[in-house]
């Protein structure tokens, strides 16, 4: 029986690589023997539409009533550290992390402004809010670039979907995200593409594995296959029933496994599971891991959406800083969130806030940054970044060289021209200090 007929190793979803294609197409290129990959890795959680950072990192309790809302700030564990009432879990965990209140840009598309803030490159042309192109490679694929498979894992996976901006580009299709669909929450979860087909078991997998091996030594056989395209993909064929059969790898991906009480602290949520999930994928050795948490566009009726939307997120949030940190992690696991944008300082005529990229807040914790810091400011109406301002170009630059990254090197697209991979970007020195 051909092997595609009992083991399916498909594409994945919105342009990420299944298992089988990311691993012959990574490997043509990855030379992880050459490479001394940095210890650190990194879970971006992504929100996207623009969360608002009045209600979250930032609040302006002193503004005229239709700018600060109808959530109250609330003490945090960093003395005279205020944030929004809507955050109480993160509030409790202040000192565990770092917000930079004072990161903008000048790009008010959904499009625009995630591919800035995904990649540290603006965009060379317009960009419309449903686009979904990367023009400088994602910070997930230059992490691929960098490290290559180790292990047969994937350096860069994003679950449950890719961000628009989350891709490689130039670098190629082997830099692409592992997409990891579904509802970690769910009975049953499984992760596609990473497991056999119903009724086929482990055991049968593997023989017929030894079955094939055994014909291709035949020299009628290997000259039969010379001629055939898909040989070449034998290698990359058995690391992906490598993967199937490891233990280890297994064992991060089933989440059913993990201790009832840490699911809980996580929340029983779609996205308290996918950043346990994170958790476990870097813990095993996954270097960068994306979670995409949409809906947070609110262009009306900000402050009911908020209070289904944020709780989940608060959280999740707060139990993965601590749990990183009790299992010794933290040092080497950077966590991120952030959105494309923030949102605009004065209420609309709907109740809801649109978008502003002349402020927002990011959350950075882990990999050597120091807990219990603000860095930046907004003005008093949370309006613009009013002191220590820093652009997308110095937090990509931060970011690549947390993880171990050269931020100066010169890229080169498909046609040969030179492309900076950060152009001109500084580092946020508080971050590092």
């Amino acid at each position: 029986m051909p092997r595609r007929d009992f083991l399916q190793i498909g594409l994945g979803a919105m342009g990420g690589l299944g298992l089988g294609t990311l691993m012959q197409a990574r490997a043509a290129t990855a030379k992880a023997a050459g490479k001394s990959p940095n210890d650190v890795r990194c879970i971006l959680v992504w929100l996207d539409g623009g969360p608002t950072h009045h209600e979250s990192f930032d609040p302006k309790p002193d503004a005229p009533a239709e700018i600060r809302g109808d959530f109250k700030p609330i003490r945090t564990s960093v003395p005279g550290v205020h944030f929004s009432e809507a955050i109480p879990h993160m509030a409790k965990m202040a000192h565990k992390f770092t917000v930079v209140r004072s990161i903008c840009h000048k790009d008010p598309n959904h499009g625009g402004g995630n591919h800035y803030m995904m990649t540290g490159a603006p965009t060379p042309v317009p960009v419309n809010c449903g686009a979904f192109v990367t023009f400088h490679p994602s910070y997930g694929s230059m992490v691929s670039h960098e490290r290559g498979v180790t292990d047969g894992l994937p350096a860069y996976v994003s679950l449950p979907r890719q961000s628009r901006s989350g891709g490689p580009n130039f670098l190629g299709a082997e830099h692409a995200p592992f997409i990891i669909e579904g509802n970690p929450n769910s009975d049953g979860f499984k992760v596609r593409d990473v497991v056999l087909p119903r009724g086929i078991s482990e055991g049968r997998a593997r023989s017929r594995r030894d079955i094939r091996a055994s014909l291709d030594r035949m020299k009628r056989i290997a000259d039969a296959v010379a001629e055939d395209p898909t040989v070449g993909f034998d290698s990359h064929y058995q690391q992906g029933i490598k993967l199937i059969t490891s233990d280890k790898a297994q064992a991060a991906f089933d989440i059913s496994s993990e201790d009832a009480k840490v699911r809980e602290r996580y929340g029983r949520t779609t996205v308290g599971q996918q950043l346990l999930m994170a958790r476990r994928l870097t813990e095993v050795g996954v270097p960068f891991v994306t979670v995409y948490y949409g809906g947070w566009d609110h262009h009306e009726t900000i402050f009911k959406s908020l209070d289904k939307h944020m709780p989940p997120l608060d959280q999740g949030i707060a139990a993965l800083l601590g749990d990183l940190d009790d299992r010794g992690q933290l040092d080497t696991t950077m966590v991120i969130v952030l959105g494309e944008f923030g949102r605009t300082p004065k209420i609309n005529e709907r109740g809801g806030r649109d978008h502003w990229p002349h402020a927002m807040s990011v959350l950075m914790a882990g990999a050597g940054i120091p807990g219990g810091q603000i860095v930046g400011a907004t003005d008093r109406n949370g309006a613009y970044a009013s002191d220590n301002i820093y652009a997308p170009e110095d937090f990509a630059a931060s970011l690549y060289t947390k993880m171990g990254i050269d931020h100066r090197q010169i890229l080169h697209d498909k046609a040969g021209r030179p492309v900076p991979l950060v152009k001109g970007g500084k580092l946020i020195g508080e971050l590092f200090s």
